[in-house]
């Protein structure tokens, strides 16, 4: 005879063993190869949870920091998800998630671009950068250095946004007006009110890289 939590159990789908097995697992294969999704896929299918289909899905080769990878995505999936979650590159933050703060800025093209309104599919064929490809080996890059110098930020959340904003300033106008420099950063909020500092930041990162 079945007991009242068992019960419970079968009603909600889901029962706390097979919970916890498909949380582990799932746990492992975030982020790993496309060998890994079809296992993905049955696990959710198998605890009820709405899935793509695999003629859903898309192949799509993105271009990131001067590597290429081979990655199956949803239509559906932002650029700041494929980034983080399926790439592991985390330095590309997660903000408003809907283009307005600019936390999750990178350069697409070397463009400074919204990574949380931007498509995975959109930014095939295209040169992504993201905060982890300035670094030069394990050094940090002018417009790093320069942050860390002028001590242009707080808590930090906005910072490599910012700092990927003024990349892509710098990389379009190398020696900027102060008010260039302004409207090159306008596009990120830094709640800390840091934004001195990243001006003058901005302005030594284009003595820097002169």
């Amino acid at each position: 005879m079945s007991t009242d939590r068992e019960e419970r159990e079968e009603f909600t789908g889901y029962s706390r063993r097979g919970f916890m097995q498909f949380i582990g697992v799932s746990a492992g294969v975030v982020g790993t190869t496309l060998l890994s999704q079809p296992l993905l896929r049955d696990l959710q299918a198998a605890q009820g949870v709405s899935v793509m289909s695999d003629a859903s899905a898309t192949r799509i080769l993105l271009r990131v920091n001067s590597r290429q990878y081979d990655l199956l995505v949803e239509p559906r999936w932002s650029l700041l998800y494929v980034l983080r979650e399926i790439i592991g590159l985390a330095g590309t933050k997660i903000g408003c998630d809907r283009g307005e703060c600019g936390a999750c800025t990178v350069l697409i093209d070397d463009i400074p671009r919204y990574s949380c309104m931007t498509l995975a599919v959109e930014a095939e064929n295209a040169e992504i950068t993201t905060v982890e490809g300035l670094m030069k080996g394990e050094e940090l890059g002018d417009v790093q250095s320069a942050f860390v110098e002028e001590d242009a930020f707080q808590c930090g959340y906005c910072t490599s946004g910012q700092i990927m904003a003024v990349e892509g300033m710098l990389r379009k106008t190398p020696s900027p007006e102060p008010e260039e420099i302004q409207k090159g950063c306008s596009g990120n909020l830094c709640r800390c009110g840091a934004y001195q500092n990243i001006f003058a930041a901005a302005e030594k990162a284009s003595r820097h890289k002169k």
